[in-house]
């Protein structure tokens, strides 16, 4: 219970430093999106999360307005959903900036399993068969840093439960520049 809090704690004073040194960049992304392509600069997704509740979880729009609710990788032609600027923002990670919003809210961690869309049955059921749907989603998790969308389900959620048996600050920690580390080589991430 009490690393529960501290990690809560340490969650929320990152998100809130993270907000304020990336509130440039932030807007200009915004900016981007904006100017590139039609629709909202927020796309809001339905998510997975703790104890299986759903949420609305925000990212930069990278993907047209009339894109299918699914996971992209069970897109036929993902690229062709994408906007001018979408690769840019999913390569670079920059469209996950919005999720600081809910690390602030308290409904997402920086480390944790990557939070499933709400139709991801399959995911869904594994994770609670294992007691993984226990743990807040994060922006980053070991299943993440081992193979991001590379991974099939049943490997995905054989990291997710190493995390949840291993979980630590240092191994948070570990993740998290692991993490800045994939995103700088952009390794593991499809479109």
């Amino acid at each position: 219970m009490r690393s529960r809090g501290l990690k809560r704690a340490v969650d929320f004073l990152l998100a809130l430093i993270a907000s304020v040194i990336l509130l440039l960049p932030i807007l200009i992304v915004a900016l981007c999106v904006r100017l590139t392509s039609p629709g909202p600069i927020l796309y809001w997704s339905k998510r997975v999360g703790r104890f299986n509740q759903i949420f609305l979880m925000p990212k930069f729009r990278s993907m047209r307005v009339d894109t299918p609710t699914v996971a992209t990788h069970l897109l036929e032609n993902p690229d062709r959903f994408l906007t001018p600027i979408g690769s840019f923002l999913r390569k670079s990670s920059l469209d996950e900036l919005p999720q600081l919003w809910c690390i602030l809210e308290g409904k997402m961690s920086f480390v944790g399993p990557r939070p499933a869309l709400y139709n991801q049955y399959d995911l869904i059921e594994l994770r609670t068969a294992h007691g993984v749907d226990k743990l807040l989603p994060g922006l980053t998790g070991w299943a993440q840093i081992n193979g991001r969308d590379e991974l099939p389900i049943p490997e995905k959620v054989k990291f997710d439960i190493e995390y949840l048996e291993r979980r630590s600050l240092g191994l948070d920690i570990s993740i998290l520049f692991m993490t800045a580390e994939k995103v700088i080589r952009r390794k593991g991430i499809r479109h």
